[in-house]
């Protein structure tokens, strides 16, 4: 009974939420199990740059924190090879791109 009304419980405060509200709370839980995404970068029709295992990607701020920036962030294992397959002397790295000018797809990739 006491798993039942929180559930309930829950249900209700996230209703009552804005929809803003509901999405940092949907990525604070995405965060926390962790999420198996995949960039690829193209020049045109050609797949470029492939990052993976990232768990997710982040939209820069001003220094005042109110203010997007045009660009977004992450941390991902390059795939030199594009083979989808974090080789051993693939390593972990930081990468950011526009989101005027770049040509991606970010998807979750199901091992």
């Amino acid at each position: 009974m006491l798993k039942y009304i929180m559930v309930v419980s829950i249900v209700l405060a996230l209703t009552g939420c804005t929809q803003e509200t509901q999405n940092k709370f949907g990525r604070a839980v995405q965060n926390w199990t962790g999420v198996n995404g995949v960039l690829e970068v193209y020049a045109g029709n050609k797949l470029v740059k492939r990052f993976l295992e990232i768990d997710k990607l982040t939209t820069a701020v001003s220094t005042n924190g109110n203010t997007p920036r045009p660009y977004r962030f992450g941390y991902g294992i390059l795939d030199e090879n594009l083979n989808m397959v974090a080789d051993k002397r693939e390593k972990k790295v930081y990468f950011e791109f526009s989101d005027y000018s770049t040509s991606y797809v970010f998807y979750t990739y199901p091992k």
